[in-house]
């Protein structure tokens, strides 16, 4: 549960997104602008996926990003049985990348294959140790068996099923790979963005593969936390929509459909709460640490939202409620904080930095 409060997602998509863009191409066009407009919105509108199409089976995934979150998803592919091909910008990145998979896959298998119950006799105790550790032994050389990198993106999704995009918040990055990928990637391929920033629409209309594009967005620590939120474009057809929710089950984790709208659910409903916890205290209504003590006892949250903040990442907040201000300047959910300012303006990011709201050792 408390990695379930520190996984936030950063400014949403623009409110009636699709109504926006059928009001501006109601707009009267220029005569030499109208073929392609025309074309345009066909492609942005319409699914180009026939009449009855099977879902797909997802068996060969490709990972682009072997950060955190990356690295996380890789794991639990592999681990599923999924062949995995992890692709990251240099060689050094993915041996850490796949040095920290063996680290989790290590903590992980403690839990696993744990020891049975002090009352067995010492002989049947040390057979059994023996054996858990043999078993945990397999089953990371397995997984990791599953996994294979690369520098090159375009040269390895030529067989896969699935792209997982897990890189850089930056729209026009997202863009112009998936723009490359489509060019690579064979017609049955799915793509998805773990993008917790950015309008899956708008990623999706860098391709010709519209209605097979969808998010998916996993939470952190990957391995550890049950929830993907499978997300659909007005675009992404049923049968891509299913395969997506089928492979989440495959993955082991339980998942939730939401259209692409701002913040999806979890984060939508979470970002809101922190900053109104921090507009609590500045109007002097309640201490920082009154407040974070009333939500876990009274709430039952596991970290209230000053001690959730530090955690996140200050700079982090700021840049998710300025972004949702921008876009939505008259919503007051969205409305910034001058203390939140102040503090990242002193550079007192949080845990990170050694002092945000509190300060840490």
């Amino acid at each position: 549960m408390v990695s379930l409060l520190i996984q936030v997602i950063a400014p949403p998509t623009r409110r009636n997104h699709c109504h926006q863009q059928r009001d501006r191409v109601l707009q009267p066009l220029p005569a030499d602008m109208a073929s392609s407009c025309t074309r345009h919105v066909i492609a942005r509108c319409v699914s180009t996926s026939p009449a009855g199409a099977k879902k797909l089976v997802i068996k060969h995934v490709t990972v682009i990003g072997g950060g955190l979150m990356g690295a996380g998803i890789a794991q639990v592919a592999a681990a599923t049985g999924h062949a995995v091909v992890l692709v990251d910008q240099t060689d050094d990145i993915l041996k850490k990348s796949r040095k920290s998979i063996e680290d989790s896959l290590k903590r992980m298998t403690k839990k696993m294959f744990a020891d049975k119950p002090e009352d067995f006799q010492q002989t049947l105790q040390e057979n059994h140790k023996e054996l858990n550790s043999k078993a945990a032994s397999q089953f990371i050389e397995k997984t990791l068996t599953n996994v294979t990198t690369s520098t090159d993106p375009a040269a390895v999704v030529h067989s896969t099923d699935l792209v997982v995009e897990a890189i850089v918040e930056k729209l026009d990055v997202k863009n112009e790979l998936f723009k490359r990928l489509d060019k690579f990637a064979p017609e049955h391929t799915i793509f998805a963005s773990n993008t917790s920033s950015l309008p899956i629409t708008d990623i999706a209309n860098s391709t010709t593969r519209q209605d097979r594009f969808g998010g998916l967005h996993f939470f952190n620590p990957v391995p550890m936390m049950k929830l993907v939120e499978v997300i659909k474009t007005p675009m992404t057809s049923q049968t891509t929509f299913e395969s997506l929710v089928d492979f989440s089950k495959a993955l082991g984790k339980t998942p939730v459909s939401c259209m692409d709208t701002p913040g999806f659910i979890v984060n939508r409903l979470l970002v809101p709460y922190l900053m109104e916890g921090v507009r609590l205290h500045e109007r002097g209504h309640a201490s920082k640490e009154d407040i974070d003590v009333a939500m876990k006892l009274g709430a039952g949250y596991p970290m209230g939202p000053f001690e959730l903040l530090d955690y996140v990442g200050l700079d982090t907040s700021k840049f998710i409620i300025d972004g949702w201000h921008q876009l939505e300047p008259e919503n007051p959910l969205f409305a910034p904080s001058e203390l939140l300012n102040k503090l990242v303006a002193e550079k007192k990011l949080g845990k990170k930095t050694g002092e945000g709201f509190y300060k840490y050792k």
